[in-house]
């Protein structure tokens, strides 16, 4: 087995996984409030305002995890000289072809990719900007007079937009999850019936292999200390 995430990073994502849930629930809720459900929901949470309270809370742990998290990686990339490994580069692309190519049995053997695929980081990017996204437009409905106060010049049209891009934004995250991420993490063929990655940060060398071969390399690969 060889290690592929630190504690931290599953710490991280465990508390974002149970954020997300509890945002998930009270947003839909209050997006769906004519429903039965809906309504079943906000009685069983105290009521609508204490619903707003909780969904407002966990907006703000989860804008302080992403936060925290771009920071430590601009740091450790600028002073530790941690490798950008999730930048999108070129061979990104490539690879896609590639894989199609593949999976249309054009060429017999898939791209070769690195410590992190194209797909990864299509869904780590799309978090990224979606919590961006989501945590400034979460900010303008909770605080509209503050926006105004601050930034006269804008429209009243901004509050309604916010509305409808934090709502939008909020069901493309949700179905992302269910059916691109849970996927990948329970259901694939390769990992199922689950990929206990997340709960031991380890992952088979054999996965590695196939999955991430440049980086296997690049790790079982002699340091110039041990060449001498």
């Amino acid at each position: 087995m060889i290690v592929r995430l630190h504690r931290l990073r599953l710490v991280e994502h465990w508390v974002f996984a149970a954020v997300f849930t509890m945002l998930v629930v009270t947003g839909l809720a209050q997006r769906f409030h004519t429903q039965a459900w809906a309504q079943w929901t906000v009685n069983a949470l105290g009521g609508i305002d204490t619903m707003r309270a909780v969904h407002r809370s966990g907006g703000i742990v989860c804008t302080l995890l992403l936060a925290q998290h771009l920071l430590v990686g601009i740091c450790g990339i600028l002073f530790l000289h941690w490798r950008p490994s999730m930048m999108i580069n070129k061979k990104d692309f490539t690879d896609a072809i590639h894989n199609l190519r593949y999976y249309f049995g054009k060429t017999p053997t898939p791209a070769r990719c690195d410590r992190y695929d194209y797909k990864q980081k299509f869904e780590y990017w799309g978090v990224v900007f979606g919590g961006l996204l989501m945590a400034a437009t979460g900010l303008i409905l909770w605080f509209p007079t503050l926006v105004f106060k601050l930034a006269p010049f804008l429209p009243g049209q901004v509050i309604a937009a916010a509305r409808v891009a934090h709502s939008n934004e909020s069901m493309l995250a949700l179905l992302v999850i269910v059916t691109w991420h849970i996927y990948n993490a329970v259901f694939s063929p390769e990992v199922f019936p689950l990929d206990t990655t997340i709960f031991t940060g380890k992952i088979s060398r054999e996965r590695m292999l196939h999955e991430h071969p440049l980086e296997l390399e690049r790790l079982e690969q002699p340091s110039s200390d041990e060449l001498r």
